[in-house]
């Protein structure tokens, strides 16, 4: 879409919590890598979806400065939580202290380490899972929580596009580990799958 078109769908979306607008500008503010960031728009998707599925559990594997964990946590059901995996010290704790800063402080559970370590240890049945984390591991990732994710939970992933290079004849690393990824859940006879061009491009998968 053109860039009159995309700024005016931003306009017509509902606002953001000031603890999310005070959080992207810091990311955009401190971080060169701001891009990582969901942003305004597509944050708002990740939270409309989170508020039509109700998660009692959502598992992110990628926290990054934890907007995307804070904007599931808008939709949770009441009991619910966001299970949150990350390597990265740093932006892990600027993400703790942004979520202290919400009313979701006790629904936002930090873990630091590799995902394939930890996504095996934990007891949980997931309602919807969030992968937005290193590009190689996507379909690793995927495999290690479908069977974790309940009938007609959900698994989103992000970046599923990588700038429109998945359609390219010479692939990279990361490009060709996406393409793959997008094979994969389109021949996974378990679930059904739609992409969604916003943004980066987020493949939604709901699981029979």
């Amino acid at each position: 879409m053109k860039d009159e078109v995309i700024k005016y769908a931003e306009s017509m979306t509902s606002d953001e919590s000031n603890v999310l607008q005070e959080l992207r500008a810091h990311c955009y503010a401190h971080y060169e890598d701001s891009a990582m960031l969901s942003g305004f728009f597509q944050g708002r998707v990740l939270s409309m979806l989170s508020h039509m599925i109700r998660p009692n559990v959502v598992l992110e594997i990628g926290t990054y400065l934890g907007y995307s964990a804070l904007c599931f946590a808008e939709g949770l059901a009441d009991k619910g939580k966001v299970i949150t995996l990350d390597i990265q010290e740093d932006t892990n704790r600027v993400a703790r202290e942004f979520v202290q800063k919400s009313e979701f402080a006790d629904k936002i559970e930090f873990h630091l380490g590799f995902g394939t370590d930890i996504i095996p240890t934990l007891p949980e049945t997931f309602d919807l899972v969030f992968i937005d984390a290193d590009k190689p591991n996507y379909s690793t990732y995927y495999n290690l929580v479908c069977d974790k994710v309940r009938p007609g939970g959900f698994i989103i992933a992000d970046n599923v596009l990588w700038s429109g290079k998945v359609i390219e004849d010479e692939k990279d690393e990361n490009t060709q580990a996406l393409y793959d990824f997008n094979q994969m859940v389109l021949a996974d006879d378990r679930v059904e799958n739609v992409l969604l061009s916003i943004r980066d491009g987020l493949m939604i998968v709901r699981k029979k």
